[in-house]
């Protein structure tokens, strides 16, 4: 039985970082023609929220007072592991460049581990140790970060993303014993759609789009396809399915499974928007997946962040 929950929260994650991978790949037709990364990100939050609002609601019977019992937590993950990632990635993009960034908010499965390192001062085993650094240098490969001023805010906002990435895994594995994880995802996303809003409208955040027809994969489409697209499989699904995996897999695992998002967007890119992979690129790949499998072999009983990282806000008892 556990070996099965293994494989299927393996395969959830993997296909959360598929889909979360090709979000580039739907987005960026719209960037090209005049959208604002701002405007993008809160057009496909609230898609997504759209979507899942419905089974949400199911899911809690249509009762609400789960949701206003872990409000701080709903509140915590919009702000913080939906629109503060977002919001602090892009202002991290105007100040240093791309690589750098990723390779800092990437940085979010060795935080987790050094984080319970430090916390219950157990040194973790050396698979552990040896996977994450693995898996980093794999990043480092895939990456490629390269030469560029490196702005000192522009790499806090890259921090703070890393540090909405380790919340996002700490409430995923965290609030789901109060909540339906379809139920925090949706709020969540109402929390943090409204959030950048905010965000927009006291001029933090630029908002511009552009409703014309755009290039997507070889063709011509309307706005609104790729829109769809990005906010249906590379939000709602991918989180969906990234929460599933951290329930079974636990934080620490789930987060390294989430560096395949690289690996799945240089494939895509590759197939679908003729960017060429170096033999480097292809090299970090594999130690990526090398770096996984050896933090999956770890042989504690249980996930050593699981038991370390404390639900970040306490959940509220009044009705």
């Amino acid at each position: 039985m556990r070996a099965s929950r293994g494989i299927v929260g393996i395969a959830l994650g993997l296909a959360a970082g598929l889909a979360f991978g090709v979000g580039g790949v739907f987005v960026k037709p719209l960037l090209e023609a005049g959208w604002s990364p701002g405007a993008a990100v809160l057009a496909r939050i609230s898609i997504a929220a759209a979507i899942l609002v419905v089974p949400a609601l199911i899911a809690l019977r249509f009762d609400l007072r789960p949701l206003w019992r872990a409000r701080w937590t709903v509140l915590l993950y919009g702000v913080v592991a939906v629109a503060g990632v977002q919001f602090a990635f892009y202002a991290s993009l105007e100040r240093i460049p791309v690589s750098m960034t990723l390779l800092i908010e990437y940085l979010a499965p060795i935080a987790l581990v050094l984080f319970a390192w430090a916390t219950t001062r157990r040194m973790p085993q050396l698979i552990v140790l040896g996977g994450s650094a693995l898996a980093l240098a794999g990043l480092w490969l895939v990456i490629g970060p390269g030469g560029g001023d490196l702005d000192p805010i522009g790499l806090a906002f890259a921090a703070v993303a890393m540090i909405g990435v380790c919340v996002y895994y700490a409430i995923g594995e965290r609030a789901t014993e109060h909540l339906p994880p379809v139920a925090l995802i949706a709020a969540g996303f109402v929390v943090g759609a409204i959030a950048l809003g905010v965000a927009g409208l006291l001029g933090l955040m630029p908002m511009e789009a552009a409703l014309v027809d755009v290039d997507f994969l070889g063709g011509t489409a309307p706005w609104w396809v790729p829109l769809l697209t990005v906010g249906a499989v590379s939000t709602a699904f991918a989180y969906s399915a990234g929460i599933a995996a951290i329930r079974l897999l636990g934080s620490r695992v789930s987060s390294f499974l989430g560096l395949s998002e690289v690996i799945f967007a240089g494939v895509v890119g590759w197939i679908l928007l003729g960017e060429a992979l170096g033999p480097l690129q292809v090299l970090g790949g594999v130690l990526i997946l090398g770096g996984i499998v050896l933090v999956k072999l770890e042989r504690a009983p249980r996930d050593a962040v699981s038991e370390a990282v404390p639900e970040p806000l306490p959940v509220s008892t009044s009705a």
